[in-house]
């Protein structure tokens, strides 16, 4: 496990350092949607409802709604707001442990010592198991002030989160307000009935059977091939890809190619300038060379450039 708090427990002048251990996790299956059709992943794409565009998380504030008007908090607005950095696990009073009813509870955590000697640790634990007593504290979590019980839970102590006073709902049933007429004989039936089903509770009885059937099917429909391949699933095209891959290596061998004066045009090219080169060479020789080359182009009357007719004449 990893620990995702570390402070202190302070009640009076008593100091405990620890660490805070989530001592929960969920076992159910992971399970995401795709398209019926080919497998195809679905996405959730977060548009906006005024321009229709698809608004990247990075410009998408927080707002508040009242039902006619909105108020939107924006990232500096949060900052502005005191945040709770304590590292303090900060006692308020002991209770006695059936006074905080279980509809409260809801996150658990372990608390480990985190220091040399764990004797404040134990001696607070023992302290609470032998008063039945529930400590509850105040606590700086996620940057959130958090109400919490803390209690012995086996060898350890425990921190539970407690929801605050106004996030448990009242339960008002009309139903419940008519009297409803029990007879003895009904009462001692039932008692009967509960006796007959009494027992002491071992959690490590009772399983997901659900669950257990989910990854028995998944297991099976594996081992019989029954799948597709997690990247097809995300619309990838590893075969597309690879064909991008050649195009890069075609443009890059043509490329070296003409460097080389390997294809066609690069030929052509190259003749024409060995023939520039030539004439130019020619024409430096001398005067009688260039007024021949000159004169042997009137009389020809070809028009195409000297590049143009030697290497016509270098192809016959």
């Amino acid at each position: 496990m990893r620990a995702v708090w570390k402070g202190a427990v302070t009640f009076g002048l008593v100091n405990v350092p620890v660490k805070l251990y989530s001592a929960t996790e969920d076992h159910d299956v992971s399970l995401h949607q795709v398209h019926d059709k080919d497998g195809g992943r679905i996405r959730y794409q977060r548009v906006c409802e005024i321009d229709g565009e698809v608004v990247p998380y990075q410009h998408i504030d927080k707002a508040y709604d009242d039902g006619e008007r909105t108020v939107i908090i924006t990232d500096e607005d949060l900052k502005s707001l005191p945040a709770e950095r304590s590292r303090e696990i900060e006692v308020v009073e002991f209770v006695p442990t059936d006074q905080i009813d279980p509809i409260m509870f809801d996150r658990s955590y372990y608390l480990e010592p985190d220091s040399a000697s764990n004797k404040a640790y134990v001696l607070l634990r023992e302290a609470l198991e032998s008063t039945d007593r529930t400590a509850v504290v105040r606590m700086a979590l996620r940057q959130k002030t958090r109400l919490a019980a803390l209690r012995v839970f086996g060898d350890v102590l425990m921190v539970q989160t407690l929801l605050w006073s106004d996030e448990v709902r009242q339960a008002n049933f009309p139903a419940l307000d008519e009297p409803a007429k029990i007879t003895s004989k009904e009462l001692d039936l039932s008692k009967q009935l509960i006796e007959s089903l009494s027992n002491d509770f071992e959690p490590e009885q009772f399983v997901d059977e659900y669950q257990q059937e989910l990854r028995t099917l998944i297991q099976a429909k594996l081992e019989q091939g029954d799948a597709l391949d997690t990247a097809a699933t995300f619309g990838e095209q590893p075969e597309e890809e690879g064909g991008e891959v050649i195009d890069l290596m075609e443009a890059l061998r043509q490329s070296i190619a003409a460097k080389r004066g390997g294809g066609a045009d690069a030929e052509a090219s190259t003749s024409s300038k060995t023939s520039s080169k030539t004439s130019s060479s020619k024409s430096s020789a001398g005067k009688k060379s260039t007024a021949k080359a000159a004169s042997s182009k009137a009389d020809s009357g070809d028009e195409k450039p000297a590049s143009k007719r030697r290497t016509t004449k270098k192809a016959g």
